[in-house]
């Protein structure tokens, strides 16, 4: 291919997709010697200014048609639609060729509704790495990446053996409960540090509160992304339900023990990392997934990720010698 090749790749949300885009991105750049472009909205930057795979940023503005005049002067010879909504389906006219990911939905479907799985287990990075075959670029099996900040510093000692673990996710029905959470803490002496966005970190407290480890901090609502980030890397094991700080553990490469009721790790999304250093404990009473962004349960209104027993987690905790 030509070094004079100029790539858009397009991904709009949210935080676990884009880093699930950088494989993509990485590939792209050091296979082609390409200009690589990515376009996502603002409120994800922090995610990608630091990559040094790519070339330059565009954010999606108010206006999608000013975010058009603004992309035309490019002259891009290919655009990468990671995302495949409606939004991102006006960048066709820019007169570009334009490659979008297929996103399986009908499959999806089927699944979900009728336990038919013709996904085949395949990954969404495997998924969206096919997007860029066209262009001959395979996987080159070097995982996820995740660039913060140079200056990023947390206020806790990092050199001491920790556990991370991440309370949160987009849906009730994704999280476990502060219950299941506070009796596995409290089986350990070793210092746990509790993840989370603003939400929960009345349940932190609450965890916090319950638990006989006098060693728990509860950073919930209180860390930047890449100061979450930090943390996660600096960890011996993350633990964390399906959300978008366990594939920042994957792209750290992290011991990681995840959770799952109401999504499950088959539809694509498990850590995208090497078996033997990821867990994934999921509920035994659905064995397909519940809803397609895990936002209803077939089985309870608050998610059947509940249903997983503590002493299965504390078991899988024990199974990581430290």
């Amino acid at each position: 291919m030509s070094e004079s090749l100029k790539i858009l790749i397009v991904r709009f949300s949210s935080i676990g997709d884009i880093v699930l885009t950088t494989p993509v991105i990485r590939s792209v750049k050091n296979q082609l010697q390409a200009e690589v472009h990515f376009l996502t909205k603002y409120q994800y930057h922090s995610l990608i200014v630091n990559n040094p795979n790519l070339d330059k940023v565009y954010y999606l503005n108010d206006s999608i048609f000013q975010t058009l005049k603004d992309l035309r002067k490019e002259n891009y010879d290919y655009i990468i639609d990671l995302h495949n909504n409606l939004r991102s389906s006006f960048l066709i006219t820019l007169g570009v060729p334009v490659k979008r990911y297929f996103k399986s939905n009908f499959k999806k479907f089927i699944y979900i509704n009728f336990g038919i799985n013709n996904l085949r287990n395949e990954h969404v990075v495997d998924r969206y790495m096919r997007t860029v075959n066209f262009l001959g670029v395979k996987n080159d099996n070097k995982g996820l990446d995740y660039f913060m900040s140079a200056d990023t510093t947390v206020d806790f000692n990092t050199d001491q053996k920790f556990l991370a673990w991440c309370i949160g996710a987009s849906q009730i029905q994704k999280q476990l409960s502060a219950k299941q959470i506070y009796d596995v803490c409290s089986k350990f002496e070793l210092p746990i540090i509790l993840l989370g966005g603003e939400e929960v970190e009345a349940k932190g407290n609450e965890i916090i509160k319950a638990s006989e480890n006098k060693n728990l901090y509860n950073f919930c609502g209180k860390l930047t992304l890449d100061q979450s980030a930090y943390i996660i890397k600096s960890c011996f094991l993350l633990l964390s339900n399906d959300t978008s700080l366990m594939h920042i553990g994957a792209a750290f490469q992290k011991n990681i023990i995840s959770f799952w009721g109401c999504t499950k790790p088959d539809m694509g999304f498990a850590p995208y990392i090497s078996n033997k250093k990821s867990i994934n404990i999921i509920s035994s009473k659905s064995k397909r997934q519940c809803s397609k962004h895990g936002s209803s349960c077939r089985f309870t209104n608050d998610g059947c990720i509940k249903l997983i027993e503590s002493k299965k987690i504390y078991d899988a905790v024990k199974s990581f010698a430290f």
